[in-house]
């Protein structure tokens, strides 16, 4: 039995690790694990005891405070989220959400080993493009494809390859900043190649190009602006414009999308985004996209284009740093092959299925939560429901919006709201919502399960600190 009286001094780690109390520890999480931990425990402990010789706590309390210590270092932090902060794609919360039955093929091939790069009729080294290639093919209409880690690396990529030490204008209106404060001028210089700004931030002209070609310029390239738009005087030159262009001074031409959509998503009554197909229906050489955008997949960077391009730049020694595994792959190619099937496409795609979620779905999700939310904060806030506006999220047609039903909790104090937004927080699955002119919204155009929810609300701790 342990003991529940007051320590005289702090134990030694071989006298905690011999007691009967502590071998469960062990062999819960291994000694090595509970030796760290202890020992973390007790230098605080006798930091504690030296400084003000408070009492000591007793080996049971000892125990209790290990068993938390190693409780919590157990705990993976990377966790799932309910995201109901209004943004479809947000980039803090991993974007896109793959659907459940992509996850079987994702598990089969990282569980077992695989022919990733390995050719099972010649019995020689393959490439892990082959598995997606020809399917990115189809749905594009590119001669020839390849994949990395992100969008950005693609980029980099690209660049390394055919412009390194060359020329390469880009109208200043597309100098885009990215996710984490990355910006497209940044990432030129990174690939080894010189950025030459042409146009004004609002407007470029074919010729302001055609003026910026010099004898070391390789390429043109077009970087869509995704995450923002110019409004008012402005101009911009089309694509397949600066693709002639190019073409007539025999230099390529690359369109960076960005968000990527393999779709035209107005026949889903959602705005109108490029899509790849047209891109290099527009004469583009290469085009590069993300993969956890509007595509709705895993995150990865794909470039598409020519097929002797994508050869030289499947060749850089720079490739092999910035591929991707094959669980990646693997998710990649189950998401594409739902894109065969547009008719039901909605159906099977978490991304799309959000963004074309109907009014009437969205309150019948909000009258599901109302009663069960009043009753649990009925001593601290007011709740109701609201019309709210969603947004696409990563930079993806950023000024448009989509009309919502959020719950809305107003609360006597900011300090209170912001206690309560805390707290949901703090759930054993996390909610997220948004704050927004002192009231705190839970928008549910990406609620899925409403009874998870409900189940969780006597979890909530109103207790708990706001940052």
């Amino acid at each position: 039995m342990v003991s529940s009286s007051s320590l005289e001094r702090p134990p030694s780690v071989d006298k905690f690790l011999s007691s009967a109390a502590a071998s469960h520890l062990v062999e819960r999480y291994g000694r090595k694990s509970v030796t760290q931990a202890l020992r973390a425990m007790l230098d605080s402990l006798r930091k504690t005891y030296q400084a003000d010789k408070t009492s000591l706590p007793s080996m049971e309390g000892l125990i209790e405070e290990l068993e938390q210590r190693l409780t919590e270092q157990a705990v993976f932090s990377l966790r799932r989220i309910l995201n109901l902060s209004g943004t479809v794609l947000h980039t803090n919360l991993g974007r896109a959400l793959l659907p459940r039955e992509v996850l079987n093929t994702v598990v089969d091939v990282a569980s077992s080993a695989t022919n990733l790069e390995y050719d099972l009729i010649s019995g020689k080294r393959g490439d892990r493009d082959t598995h997606i290639e020809s399917l990115i093919c189809d749905l594009t209409g590119a001669e020839a494809a390849t994949v990395v880690n992100n969008n950005a690396a693609a980029v980099l990529l690209v660049l390394n390859t055919l412009a390194y030490g060359k020329e390469v204008p880009v109208s200043r209106g597309e100098l885009v900043e990215i996710g984490g404060s990355f910006r497209i001028p940044e990432i030129m210089s990174r690939s080894g190649c010189i950025l030459v700004e042409v146009g004004a931030t609002n407007r470029t002209h074919l010729k302001d190009y055609r003026l910026a070609i010099t004898n070391n310029t390789t390429l043109l390239m077009k970087v869509h602006t995704s995450n923002y738009e110019i409004r008012g005087y402005t101009n911009e030159v089309p694509p397949s414009e600066v693709a002639t262009l190019a073409h007539d001074n025999n230099l390529y031409f690359i369109n960076d999308l960005g968000s990527g959509s393999l779709i035209d998503l107005s026949r889903y009554g959602l705005p109108d985004e490029p899509t790849i197909s047209s891109a290099i229906d527009e004469g583009a050489d290469v085009v590069t996209f993300s993969g956890d955008k509007l595509l709705g997949g895993p995150q990865v960077g794909i470039i598409v284009g020519k097929k002797e391009l994508i050869k030289e730049i499947k060749a850089n020694p720079m490739k092999r740093a910035l591929r991707v595994d094959k669980m990646t792959i693997a998710a990649l190619f189950e998401i594409l092959k739902l894109y065969e099937d547009p008719d039901r496409l909605a159906q099977h795609l978490p991304t799309l299925r959000y963004l074309t979620r109907t009014l009437d779905e969205l309150d019948d999700l909000a009258n599901e939560l109302i009663m069960p939310l009043t009753k649990t904060l009925e001593n601290f806030a007011e709740v109701s429901i609201t019309s709210v506006e969603s947004q696409i999220g990563s930079g993806s047609l950023p000024l448009e919006r989509l009309q919502s039903k959020a719950i809305c909790i107003i609360t006597r104090s900011d300090s209170t709201l912001r206690t309560l937004a805390a707290a949901f927080r703090a759930l054993p699955l996390p909610v997220i919502g948004r704050i927004h002119d002192g009231t705190l919204l839970f928008d549910l155009r990406t609620m899925e399960d409403t009874a998870e929810f409900i189940d969780q609300l006597s979890h909530l701790d109103m207790t708990v600190s706001p940052p």
